[in-house]
């Protein structure tokens, strides 16, 4: 087969023909869960944590949901899904159903964490597990316990941490449609249609979603979006990791603009003795915003960010070199250490005036 039909197989194939039903799906419920004719609205309030001034419908996540699992119940239908992928997939249902409950509810954050180590347990025994620690060059072998308590911390970690940033317009839905489309694009390089179909089909539900989600907001997607997506992210990568289609690694920096802001917040948050429980605005992104620069602009500043390191990250994965998969990992930790410093100061010297 020529490189040309090759090409217009992959753009013409299955995963991209059911992300494009997906779009349409998420877009027109989007449409619809965001106009004045929707039945069953559910309202944000502002808070503590919030940048928005009035209220905004929290139902967009149940959109990207349903529109995702469409897509990856059609593919399971088609046969393009290996067993313990479509159960780990499956799972985050839970996630979902007890996120929208307590997007209406307000739930006990006990409750939310058990339903998402159940969910996180079902996957674990479906044979979603990091059973290899790899870096570039190194494959370190984990016990069978640690594996099982690296591979929960890790699912808990995302679906909790996805919830922490999804505080601004657009920056949630931007991540997964960044995020989620470069970890297909690895699925398709690695011969996996099945994991690239999942992937695509869930950017192509956030992208469908972000259309309305885009600064200023005319909807959110709640705690049963972001809970939803951070879930996915941390099976998704897991399994990734297990067949070979990328490193952790590589999920991780894909991610990282997340994964960074929201670890170092906490562990800030940890060290100045705060509850790290509470509503707050201390994320680096929400900082940005109170010093003046705007939600259109940092959101913007952030799709960069986003689609640098995903890049970088597609781009080592790639490259057979382990040196240059080292330098790429190294130069993220420096441009990180960067941006922290400069947000700090720039916050600093607002407070000053």
């Amino acid at each position: 087969m020529s490189f040309a039909n090759h090409t217009l197989d992959v753009v013409f194939g299955e995963p991209v023909q059911v992300a494009i039903a997906v779009f349409i799906l998420a877009f027109a419920g989007t449409a619809w869960f965001s106009s004045r004719f929707m039945p069953f609205r559910v309202l944000d309030a502002p808070n503590e944590r919030s940048l928005h001034v009035g209220q905004v419908p929290r139902t967009g996540g149940v959109v990207i949901v349903a529109a995702s699992i469409i897509g990856i119940s059609y593919l399971l239908v088609r046969n393009s899904l290996q067993l313990p992928l479509a159960i780990g997939c499956g799972t985050v249902l839970l996630v979902s159903i007890v996120s929208f409950l307590d997007d209406i509810y307000k739930l006990a954050p006990l409750f939310r964490l058990s339903a998402q180590v159940l969910a996180a347990a079902t996957a674990i025994g479906a044979g979603i597990n990091i059973s290899l620690v790899h870096l570039p060059g190194i494959a370190y072998p984990l016990p069978y316990i640690f594996a099982v308590v690296f591979t929960l911390l890790f699912i808990i970690w995302m679906t909790n941490l996805y919830n922490f940033m999804d505080g601004m317009d657009g920056l949630a839905g931007g991540m997964a449609v960044v995020g989620f489309s470069v970890l297909g694009c690895l699925g398709l390089h690695a011969g996996d249609i099945g994991y690239a179909g999942i992937c695509f089909s869930i950017a192509a539900a956030s992208a469908g979603f972000l259309v309305f989600n885009f600064p200023p907001a005319r909807i959110f997607m709640g705690d049963v979006g972001s809970s939803t997506l951070g879930y996915l992210i941390g099976v998704l990568g897991i399994w990734a990791d297990r067949e070979n289609i990328a490193p952790l690694w590589a999920t991780v920096l894909i991610f990282s603009p997340f994964i960074v802001d929201a670890t170092i917040t906490l562990v800030r948050r940890l060290l100045a003795g705060e509850k790290v429980w509470q509503a707050h605005r201390s994320h680096y992104y929400q900082r940005l915003v109170q010093v003046g620069w705007g939600h259109r602009r940092v959101v913007l500043c952030e799709y960069l960010v986003m689609l640098a390191a995903a890049g970088s990250a597609l781009a080592a994965v790639h490259c057979s070199k382990e040196l240059a998969q080292w330098s790429v990992l190294l130069v993220w930790a420096a441009i990180y250490i960067a941006l922290a410093w400069s947000v700090d100061r720039i916050w600093r010297t607002s407070l000053v005036k």
